[in-house]
């Protein structure tokens, strides 16, 4: 008994599965789960509880994630920000503290020991990492946010919670040249759906987190035209398995498992070199 409910997004094994399920799947055992919160920049959530598993998401500072079951250093989890379920360090995990009151909103930048850019570097936060904010002080004429539990960040570099971007195109731009990670949701690494969600995300806009979630129901579909000439900034070109944001004047952005890396390139270009492996786009949308 699962209903066809998708494994990605409901937390259930047949020994263990949420609470919230217990109608709906078959489960040795049913719990409801203990809220933490995510202590490292970026934590790897994978599809089993080994390292040898690929990565299926990953989550970020200051998000908080539903803990089922702990066991060896591993957490069988699933994120509040869209769901997905996975396996992750619990050293990445700690218990509720101070409620994040900013958000990172550049690619990446340092967290140090002291308001000093001379001060040793205690880790480097990803855009979309939360800080709990207690304090500020100025050094050489640069502002510093002091954090709740010791060290400081650039105050320009971050802003207060909630936070809406304008332009979630304009945010993508940021990440060109960022390495193509599977699974990667962060200034460090992204793959193409990931890069689509994060760049919503920092504009105020949930967005679900795989490809096929992104194109079954992301928008409206929207009437591409002779040579897609109907699509304007902001639309996305899906494939099988791939997405692209249109940019604007003839190119896209996308995550590119070719180049290994974002890329801003012209989409006859990409339509041409993706579909001699996958075939021709699938499916338009305007979100």
């Amino acid at each position: 008994m699962s209903g066809g409910l998708d494994s990605r997004l409901n937390a259930y094994r047949s020994d263990l599965a949420d609470i919230a399920l217990k109608d709906r799947v078959s489960a040795t055992n049913y719990v409801a789960g203990e809220r933490r919160i995510v202590t490292k920049p970026v934590l790897n959530m994978r599809d089993l509880p080994d390292d040898g598993s690929s990565i299926g998401t990953q989550a970020l500072m200051g998000e908080a994630v539903t803990l089922f079951e702990e066991r060896d250093g591993r957490g069988w989890v699933q994120l509040e920000t869209d769901g997905y379920v996975g396996y992750v360090d619990t050293g990445g995990l700690g218990p509720p503290g101070a409620e994040p009151t900013h958000i990172v909103t550049v690619p990446r930048t340092f967290l140090y020991r002291a308001a000093d850019l001379r001060s040793p570097v205690r880790t480097v936060c990803s855009i979309g990492n939360r800080l709990a904010v207690t304090g500020s002080e100025t050094t050489r004429g640069t502002e510093y946010l002091l954090l709740d539990g010791g060290g400081a960040v650039i105050a320009a570099h971050v802003a207060p919670l909630p936070y809406r971007a304008d332009d979630y195109v304009g945010i993508a731009a940021m990440f060109l040249n960022t390495p193509y990670l599977w699974g990667g949701r962060s200034g460090f690494g992204v793959d193409c759906s990931g890069l689509v969600q994060l760049a919503m995300a920092m504009c105020g806009t949930s967005a679900p987190r795989d490809t096929d979630m992104q194109e079954a129901g992301l928008g409206e579909p929207v009437d591409a035209g002779t040579d897609y000439a109907g699509l304007r900034r902001g639309d996305l070109v899906f494939w099988k398995g791939h997405v692209a944001v249109v940019e604007g004047g003839g190119t896209v952005l996308h995550a590119s498992g070719h180049a290994m890396q974002v890329v801003r390139e012209p989409l006859t270009q990409a339509i041409d070199r993706i579909g001699r492996l996958f075939g021709p786009p699938t499916t338009t949308r305007r979100p």
